[in-house]
């Protein structure tokens, strides 16, 4: 099959029942961009569809969830659409909820409650830092944000894309998610690691942090600069014991206190990120 218009992003696609869904934005962002799902059957003929969402705007993240798909739009605030799939023939967009920022991941915290990893931004949609949000959409017509943690500016996190560095149980109320955060007036404060938060359906709350980069030092221009061997890249647990793993260390951490319990250095010293003068890494 063929979806109408000059696709602006990837798509966001998915298979349920006999059926290929798809999300794609089309146009000139900013401009005449518009938003589309597509439900395509085992021909992969277009069999349903919801068009022209959110002029302007483009999809920031997607979540296919059974019949039922959640999807974010970004320009100056974040509508998070809940469309109904269950007529795969007749889609239908149930409600929506703008905020401020955009969630570029979703994730399922129960059958009526989602958790967004995206960034905040102010009424004229100039970012600022990260921010986690729990999403109520038990009414689908009036889906409410519950709660947010909002990190400090100059923020970012792996887990904004790449899903696998996003670690979460509802049992035992976790979340660990890689983080770095950037202070440009003051290089000094530039930090690296893994924030550890407890989350439920009433709050997301701080427990603790964990760096495998204790000691920062500067470059030739004075600069404090990130060891990215030493950047949490994944994190687990195993017991009560949990573990971020970078490049070139792992850490167990207790993860009720999150207090260090022991650590093991990998021997691993190569940057990734070497400085280059005159076309020579130094």
């Amino acid at each position: 099959g063929e979806v109408p218009g000059n696709v602006l992003n990837q798509f966001s696609m998915d298979e349920y029942n006999g059926n290929f869904r798809i999300a794609t934005t089309t146009g000139n962002w900013r401009e005449t961009s518009l938003n589309h799902l597509y439900v395509l059957d085992e021909n992969l003929e277009i069999s349903g569809s919801v068009e022209d969402l959110a002029k302007g705007e483009r999809i920031y993240s997607t979540r296919f969830l059974g019949d039922r798909a959640y999807m974010v739009t970004f320009k100056q605030v974040d509508p998070l659409f809940v469309i109904d799939l269950s007529d795969a023939k007749n889609p239908e967009v149930l409600g929506y909820l703008k905020v401020t920022g955009y969630s570029s991941y979703l994730h399922p915290y129960d059958e009526n409650t989602i958790i967004g990893v995206g960034m905040e931004a102010n009424e004229q949609g100039r970012t600022a830092g990260m921010k986690i949000a729990v999403f109520d959409v038990s009414d689908v017509n009036n889906p409410v944000e519950k709660s947010k943690y909002e990190f400090e500016k100059g923020s970012y996190s792996d887990s904004l894309y790449e899903h696998k560095a996003f670690l979460f149980d509802k049992s035992r109320e976790l979340l660990v998610i890689p983080v770095q955060t950037y202070d440009y007036s003051n290089y000094n404060n530039n930090w690296q690691g893994a924030y550890v938060f407890k989350i439920n359906l009433d709050e997301i709350s701080l427990k603790g942090k964990i760096t495998h980069q204790e000691n920062f030092t500067k470059n030739q221009y004075g600069y404090v600069e990130f060891d990215y061997t030493k950047q949490i890249q994944r994190s687990l647990f195993m017991d009560n014991i949990l573990y971020t793993v970078s490049q070139s260390k792992i850490k167990a951490n207790d993860l009720e206190t999150v207090d260090e319990i022991n650590s093991l250095d990998l021997g691993y010293e190569e940057d990734y990120y070497p400085y280059y003068e005159g076309g020579i890494a130094i």
